[in-house]
């Protein structure tokens, strides 16, 4: 694999978990480029944007935590496929998170979000 790639994904998933476990905006600052953009609609855009959702999930989801169960890279994306979590004995949500480096640095970033359903029309899981 090539090693790029496997960089990426470590860097990603390290902001990841900064972001949504740590909720550490200062820690986040380092992995963002100056260019950093927000395609998620209830986010701001900016990384003052991404310091409001942290504060936001500090103070009303402070129990919050997501765990990353897969990773893709090609070439400067990173696709991570999640199980999120914002009260603990819920089932959660399935994300799929996609960001985009640039000069090495996470330049932008989109997400799709699903409510795990009590019932499922077949018996795969989403994860």
């Amino acid at each position: 694999m090539d090693e790029r790639l496997e960089r990426n994904k470590r860097f990603v998933a390290e902001f990841y978990d900064i972001i949504i476990n740590q909720k550490d905006y200062e820690k986040a600052k380092a992995y963002m480029g100056p260019n950093y953009r927000q395609h998620n609609p209830l986010v701001k855009d900016n990384p003052e944007g991404l310091h409001e959702f942290i504060d936001f999930l500090r103070t009303n989801a402070p129990q919050a935590h997501s765990d990353i169960i897969r990773c893709f890279a090609e070439g400067d994306y990173v696709i991570l496929h999640v199980h999120s979590i914002r009260q603990p004995g819920t089932r959660g949500r399935a994300i799929i998170e996609i960001f985009r480096l640039e000069n090495g640095l996470i330049d932008e970033h989109w997400d799709v979000i699903q409510e795990i359903p009590a019932d499922s029309a077949n018996p795969n899981g989403m994860f």
